[in-house]
């Protein structure tokens, strides 16, 4: 039986590199999506990153169950003050973009 202990230990040690490693591509699809937001409507991304605020499962509009990830950000639209927004993942396709009161739709798809 303990081989079988070891077998488990190695699935459940590559499902979390995984885990890891996959985090890290849709984080920074996060940035890009985030950043290019950012520039397009003028606005200053700070500290150049994004945090990760949920994770959970969710179906894809093929039904498919796919990984959703939520980011936050922080932006300044005067470059003394800090502002909230986020960036939605579903798998590494970004849906929704919050950028203050604006909501932008997206349909790209990042690899």
């Amino acid at each position: 039986m303990a081989g079988g202990w070891e077998l488990l230990g190695l699935i459940v040690l590559a499902g979390g590199a995984w885990l890891w490693l996959d985090g890290l591509k849709a984080r920074d699809g996060g940035i890009a999506a985030a950043r290019a937001a950012c520039a397009a409507e003028g606005l200053q991304l700070l500290d150049d990153t994004v945090s990760l605020d949920s994770l959970r499962l969710a179906r894809s509009d093929e039904g498919r169950v796919m990984l959703r990830r939520v980011y936050d950000f922080e932006y300044s639209d005067t470059g003394d003050n800090r502002r909230r927004g986020s960036v939605v993942l579903l798998g590494h396709r970004v849906v929704l973009l919050n950028v203050g009161l604006r909501l932008v739709p997206s349909e790209r798809t990042l690899h």
